[in-house]
């Protein structure tokens, strides 16, 4: 798994709204990437919900939001539209994403794991949480790194 102090992995996976979503476009701005399990389940509902609600913390913070897992673009425009989220879903339908950042399985290897990266402008890592059991505390972790980063 790539580590704090490590250039982020680049690459390029298609969106909700169809467009491409390239890392390092992103430069100049942090990302908050995070891997989840799947679409609309309670677990990943509750992230992606608790990023909405704080979306704009985040922005007000100079970050962008992004989710990654394996489910279909069609599976994230309606996870999107449902739950009403102002981020780009990404469709790592292949995993390559997942592999590429040696995202961990969960659960006896039966469930793709839930890991979240804090990119700096630089696009470099400075933060690595991984817990899938408390979902939510991705969010307050994250914007509380962010404002350390701001602060520096």
């Amino acid at each position: 798994m790539p580590q704090v102090g490590d250039q982020a992995p680049d690459f390029t996976l298609p969106t909700t709204t169809g467009a491409l979503f390239h890392l390092a476009d992103q430069r100049g701005q942090a990302v908050v990437l995070y891997f989840y399990p799947k679409d609309d389940t309670p677990g990943c509902t509750a992230e992606a919900c608790s990023f909405r609600d704080q979306y704009q913390d985040f922005q007000d913070l100079g970050a962008e939001v992004v989710g990654v897992s394996s489910d279909s673009e069609a599976s994230h425009q309606k996870f999107t539209q449902k739950h009403r989220l102002p981020f780009p879903l990404l469709a790592d339908t292949g995993g390559q994403i997942r592999k590429l950042y040696e995202v961990p399985r969960a659960l006896l290897g039966l469930l793709p794991g839930r890991v979240t990266f804090v990119i700096d402008k630089q696009g470099i890592i400075q933060y690595i949480f991984n817990s899938m059991s408390r979902a939510t505390d991705h969010v307050v972790t994250t914007k509380e790194v962010l404002r350390k980063l701001n602060e520096k």
